[in-house]
């Protein structure tokens, strides 16, 4: 049933003004790390960004360095990168919701991030995922990132203003 899906991707954004984007990855599982990185690389170049990494020692402090990173550098985006496996205990759980919460919390508070911190059962699952040349998990990471740089670019003068428009104010 999975090969009858059809999926849409949106074409990368262009810009007219250089974009930088920040990997921060856990690399607990160095050759899912070294994939993810190299799809997220692959797609960052193709849209003409400059990119850098860090290492962190785990999912749970890749929302941590992203934070620290949106307040402390000049970095457009943010591709977070990892992957947790199911293992025996309830650690899964919550490595799993707190490191997306983490994420979507700084997304919501106004950072472009991509997510692509597997979740999987099995270490197959994420080989598959986050291999550039099949799941190309971390190329979606980048191009999320990017798409929310160029959603936020575009809306950067725009203003809100107070009370009433008409609709010719309005633009309708």
């Amino acid at each position: 049933m999975a090969e009858q899906d059809t999926r849409h991707t949106l074409t990368l954004p262009q810009f007219d003004k250089p974009v930088s984007l920040l990997f921060v990855v856990a690399p607990y599982y160095k050759d899912i790390a070294d994939d993810l990185i190299a799809g997220a690389a692959a797609t960052a170049e193709r849209a003409g960004a400059r990119w850098e990494v860090v290492e962190v020692p785990g999912a749970l402090e890749i929302p941590t360095a992203v934070r620290l990173a949106h307040r402390q550098t000049d970095f457009d985006g943010y591709a977070a990168l990892g992957c947790v496996i199911r293992g025996e205990t309830t650690h899964y759980e919550t490595v799993c919701n707190d490191s997306a919460r983490g994420l979507m919390l700084l997304g919501l508070d106004g950072g472009c991030i991509g997510n692509a911190i597997l979740t999987v059962e099995t270490r197959e699952q994420a080989v598959l995922r986050a291999d550039p040349a099949r799941g190309d998990k971390g190329g979606g990471a980048a191009a999320a990132a990017l798409h929310l740089i160029a959603l936020s670019r575009g809306w950067a003068n725009r203003t809100r203003g107070i009370g009433f428009r008409t609709p010719e104010e309005s633009g309708r």
